[in-house]
């Protein structure tokens, strides 16, 4: 009888040693040193492209990553970009500029997390921002006010950027002017010849920061004419836009400027199901330019936003960690354009 000795095991992947940077110096044939200057995308450092290559393929043989916490203190501070969530859900248009953000500021090695702090506000979610330790944050909104501005630089924030209607003391400012937006579509449909137009306010928590100016812009719009301008309440809600739609006739509107393109679908086909005609009896006018509403019939008009672009936002949070005393920059970043189609 023949007796086989008992085999080990093999490790488990939780016994196995964790692979570090002298481990992938070793398989590419380089020093510590160049594997610290090819994954941390040092440029300072001149190195051959065919080393960069076996550095990284070492890495990924051995299942390498560099240890953020050890790159944090070496640098002196993180390379994570904090982005509060918004408390209210993001149309295709502002998911689309987060995904430009964060790959604008991936290109310039920084990471970039989103924050869920829904029920925190002001310096509140502040302090809870803070506890992370992010070197810079961006702030959607009108989320926090100069006392947390102090506190994120206090707990080493280099870079705190807003993005607003108004500035905000001690802070980087992207200033969004709803209002003119406002002004736009309410001078388009003036100039189409209406007369008596709505203004939906979306009934949802949260969205007043942006409304509100998107209303005051269409009462300036009609300044000096003989159209008057009222205000709707409305819940983004297949009841809530047939409600006011069976009411419609009973307010005498000619004409309505729905918030924006999603709020304005909405509210058309609850129109359009009580035998309101569109643009005959009453003209829609959404804001944001979002495809959906090109396939809709009439299409719908809309008024375009420039965004700014997500390079220039990471270019300005890059420049104000890299110079963490200098002065806050303030840009004015929105512009707009009415998109004319059928339904106007």
């Amino acid at each position: 009888m023949v007796h086989i000795p008992n085999q080990p095991a093999p490790p488990s992947p939780a016994q196995r040693s964790v692979p570090t940077s002298a481990d992938v110096a070793r398989l590419a044939g380089v020093s510590r040193a160049t594997v610290s200057y090819v994954l941390n995308n040092t440029t300072a450092v001149r190195i051959s492209e065919p080393t960069r290559r076996r550095v990284h393929e070492a890495a990924r043989e051995l299942g390498y990553v560099p240890h953020a916490a050890a790159r944090s203190l070496r640098a002196g501070h993180s390379r994570m970009v904090l982005m509060p969530a918004p408390h209210v859900p993001a149309n295709p248009l502002y998911s689309q500029f987060i995904n430009e953000i964060q790959w604008a500021l991936s290109r310039l090695d920084y990471t970039v997390v989103q924050y869920g702090s829904i029920g925190l506000h002001g310096d509140e979610a502040a302090r809870a921002w803070a506890e992370l330790r992010p070197v810079a944050v961006i702030v959607p909104g009108a989320g926090i006010g100069p006392k947390g501005v102090a506190v994120l630089k206090r707990s080493g924030a280099r870079a705190v950027v807003t993005m607003g209607p108004e500035p905000v003391e001690g802070a980087h400012g992207m200033l969004l002017d709803h209002s003119e937006l406002g002004r736009s579509a309410g001078a388009h449909l003036v100039a189409e010849g209406r007369r008596r137009i709505g203004v939906v306010v979306p009934a949802e928590r949260g969205l007043s920061i942006f409304s509100g100016p998107r209303l005051a812009g269409v009462r300036q719009a009609v300044q000096g004419t003989d159209a008057t301008v009222t205000e709707l309440p409305l819940a983004y809600q297949e009841e809530a836009a047939a409600e006011l739609a069976a009411r419609w006739r009973a307010l005498g509107l000619d004409a309505v400027f729905a918030y924006n393109d999603e709020y304005a679908m909405l509210l058309m086909r609850a129109l359009q199901d009580e035998g309101i005609a569109v643009p005959g009896e009453t003209a829609v006018v959404g804001a944001d330019d979002l495809m959906l509403g090109r396939l809709l019939r009439p299409r719908l008009s809309t008024v375009h936003m420039e965004l700014p672009a997500g390079r220039d936002l990471a270019e300005l949070v890059d420049r104000a960690v890299r110079e963490p005393g200098g002065i806050p920059e303030t840009n004015q970043v929105l512009g707009f354009r009415v998109v004319h189609r059928e339904s106007s």
